[in-house]
């Protein structure tokens, strides 16, 4: 039995490489009856049919998957939002910093169209930025035709299996094309009245690029907290969860429970007000949701 990952889907066809060989495979029937998808990304066995045709027989297990783009196995995301038009919105960027750490994902911030700022604008973008990195995330920053960007980028690429996501219209597109010009990605256009980028992505594929691998279609542009309970919300919040084992009761919530800890972390300005805000935020809209069943 042969082993490769998928590094491309097309047309019910599946881009095995397994070592420096393409395997054009299909699926086993079996998948479909069962509701199964084989996933860019995802490490397969398959069976060799004729010269360079198989079969997949099976999927091995998952370190996670995403529905937008349809991806597995993925190491890492690059969030890239803007420092302005739109503005940098923190709500935003935590909303898809809460999923990604429910998915297992690490995040990598990218602030663009940093060359639009002003000495004001500046200084607020370094104060977030100090802020996201005192939590532990890595951020950098880029601007349209960064010549620099592929340089900035390729450290934290390497030997890892990255998506790019983030608000729409910030320029994803336009950054896949910077660090791989072969792409060509169509960039959207902003509508000026929506302040929103129109949806050009495409079918997904992994491409090998500075020793990782990247997807090269940009990812969710919304996130919601469907697979999220209130109970896991707290870890999705690094400097909330650190906190959080100093509270009085296990499985405090940071709402009106005595002697807690991210509360008076709150009070004492060592956690951002912002970031608790969000999280109280979250947590309502989490415990508003409709019950599934």
């Amino acid at each position: 039995m042969a082993k490769g990952q998928i590094r491309k889907a097309l047309s019910g066809f599946y881009y095995v490489q397994d070592g420096e060989h393409f395997i054009q495979c299909r699926g086993r029937g079996v998948f479909r009856n069962k509701g199964i998808t084989p996933l860019v990304g995802d490490y397969v066995e398959y069976e060799v049919e004729g010269n360079n045709d198989g079969i997949i027989t099976n999927i091995l297990e998952r370190q996670n998957e995403l529905v937008r783009p349809p991806v597995a196995n993925i190491d890492q995301a690059i969030l890239v939002f803007s420092t302005k038009e739109p503005a940098f919105n923190t709500i935003l960027l935590d909303r898809f910093l809460v999923v990604l750490e429910s998915f297992q994902v690490h995040p990598i911030i990218c602030l663009t169209k940093t060359d639009l700022l002003n000495d004001e604008e500046k200084q607020k973008i370094a104060k977030y930025r100090a802020e996201y990195e005192a939590i532990g995330y890595t951020m950098i920053e880029t601007y349209k035709e960064d010549p620099n960007l592929l340089e900035k980028m390729a450290p934290l690429l390497k030997g890892k299996t990255t998506v790019l996501a983030g608000q729409s219209g910030v320029g994803k597109s336009s950054l896949l094309n910077t660090i791989m010009p072969s792409l060509a990605l169509k960039t959207g256009i902003i509508s000026e009245a929506l302040g929103r980028g129109k949806h050009t992505t495409r079918h997904v594929e992994l491409i090998e690029l500075a020793g990782g691998l990247i997807a090269d279609t940009p990812g969710f542009s919304s996130f919601d907290f469907d697979t999220i309970e209130k109970e896991e919300l707290t870890q999705c919040f690094p400097e909330l969860f650190s906190l959080s084992e100093g509270c009085k009761f296990r499985g405090c919530l940071h709402l009106k429970e005595p002697k807690c800890a991210v509360k008076l972390a709150v009070e004492d300005r060592t956690v951002e007000q912002y970031r608790y805000e969000h999280y109280l935020q979250f947590l309502q809209e989490i415990t508003d949701r409709k019950p599934r069943y």
